[in-house]
């Protein structure tokens, strides 16, 4: 069987200097389970070959698509010769991630841990998306977990999830 990701534009994720290598390994499994293209950008806070990334991702690595970018500036130029819309996801967004119209090509940015999406990133995105919190005191969810629910809803909106293989 053909991965979607050949027959089809999707979405990619993009995460900015992650620095959890559980998290990544998360989201690389869930791209692995829908054929979406991961991009990481350097730097990382910690090495591709870390034993929790490997753990977190368990046996599908070899099913990621997995794009590595030495810095900011290269994923740059690398996004814009694809062409396809920055979104940011950050919980500085005034609009909620379900208000997006999502697009095949669209490139779905999350940021560290730590410190999110640089500003000079998120001025660049066409748009921006907040998961919204329904308790006050909590203000962000776990990247990976974040990841997952943009990139679901995006999927939903493009009609992907029903086109996915049954086993």
């Amino acid at each position: 069987m053909v991965p979607l990701s050949t027959t089809m534009s999707m979405p990619k994720i993009v995460l900015v200097n992650p620095e959890i290598p559980p998290n990544t390994g998360n989201i690389a499994r869930t791209c692995a389970a829908t054929t979406t293209e991961l991009h990481l950008v350097e730097p990382l806070g910690f090495e591709l070959s870390d034993r929790y990334l490997k753990r977190a991702g368990l046996d599908y690595w070899p099913h990621v698509n997995l794009h590595l970018h030495p810095g900011l500036e290269s994923f740059c130029q690398y996004q814009r010769s694809m062409g396809g819309r920055l979104i940011g996801f950050t919980t500085k967004s005034t609009h909620s991630y379900i208000e997006i119209d999502y697009k095949e090509d669209d490139w779905l940015l999350f940021g560290s841990e730590s410190q999110g999406l640089p500003k000079t990133l998120l001025d660049t995105c066409e748009h921006t998306a907040k998961i919204t919190m329904i308790h006050s005191s909590v203000r962000s969810l776990n990247l990976s977990v974040s990841a997952a629910i943009g990139l679901f809803e995006a999927l939903r909106q493009l009609g992907h999830l029903a086109s996915l293989p049954s086993q």
